[in-house]
């Protein structure tokens, strides 16, 4: 262990310890992984370990508690002068040990679980987040509204979540389901299944995923594959400039050649937070001109 990291670790225990000794069973949440967090009071120190977890604690009304981010969080725009502790690749436990939080919120499939077992092991609980359905959204940020004392707040925030999407829900069903490729990177293609937040997305606009039934969360597939589905539509987020483009050589394809290739926003669509229902609110009027005959 560096120096650094001894001093830094001295100096969370020591900051837990004058909070006057654990009272078990104060606070008590599952994460997304199923381990249980035990807090014995709302947490005053916080790191957050990806961008949708940075927007989902300001968003729970955890504004005052948050200490440190990934590098990649910038929204909402407070989130730029945090200290920053790393990112998907690596975390840097010195600086965040440094911060000494009395909790984290880390992302299941995003953080190396070797940094989530580390920053454990060294005596930071850890709140591991995996949203998949957009109904998780709610959910988390009432989790996180008990772990930070800001219960009342996060229902605000997970209250009107929920009555946003059950008004895109109300208008946005459409008729024939509409087949959908999703589209997040170009060489390799890369899509997402059914387990994906995006697809779920896609569903509530009454589209389906071409590849949804795949058993992998992010796969890479085959370019004579995505002909062979011969999408209706294309949505792409987070592909290059002039990317898009390449579809044009494919004039045959259903989604070519009813010009329904289009791109939404990545920060907004793949992020699970609020600003989600933005990007599905783009989807969806999208899809709603797909499935008009042409």
């Amino acid at each position: 262990m560096s120096p650094r990291l001894r001093a830094a670790l001295v100096a969370l225990v020591a900051l837990s310890a004058s909070g006057g000794g654990v009272r078990a069973g104060t606070l008590r949440a599952s994460d997304d992984r199923g381990a249980q967090i035990v807090l014995s009071s709302p947490a005053r120190r916080v790191v957050t370990l990806a961008p949708h977890l940075t927007e989902l604690a300001y968003a729970a009304g955890g504004a005052a508690a948050m200490v440190g981010a990934d590098s990649a969080s910038d929204y909402p725009p407070a989130a730029a002068g945090l200290p920053r502790v790393g990112d998907a690749a690596g975390l840097d436990l010195e600086r965040i040990l440094a911060l000494r939080p009395e909790l984290a919120f880390g992302w299941l499939s995003g953080n190396r679980p070797s940094d989530i077992a580390r920053l454990r092991q060294l005596g930071v609980p850890v709140f591991l987040s995996e949203p998949r359905r957009l109904s998780d959204i709610p959910r988390t940020l009432r989790v996180m509204g008990l772990l930070l004392g800001t219960a009342a707040v996060a229902e605000q925030s997970a209250h009107a979540f929920e009555r946003r999407l059950q008004e895109l829900r109300l208008h946005a069903a459409v008729s024939p389901p509409v087949a959908v490729f999703f589209e997040v990177w170009h060489q390799p293609l890369i899509t997402v299944t059914t387990e994906h937040l995006m697809s779920d997305v896609v569903a509530l606009c009454g589209g389906y995923n071409v590849f949804g039934s795949l058993s992998v969360l992010a796969p890479a597939v085959s370019l004579e594959s995505v002909l062979l589905k011969d999408p209706e539509a294309i949505i792409a987020a987070g592909v290059p400039p002039g990317a898009l483009a390449g579809w044009d050589r494919f004039p045959r394809m259903r989604a070519v050649r009813g010009h329904q290739i289009y791109e939404v926003d990545a920060d907004v669509l793949t992020r699970a937070t609020p600003r989600v229902l933005d990007g599905a609110a783009q989807v969806c009027r999208r899809l709603e001109g797909a499935s008009k005959p042409k």
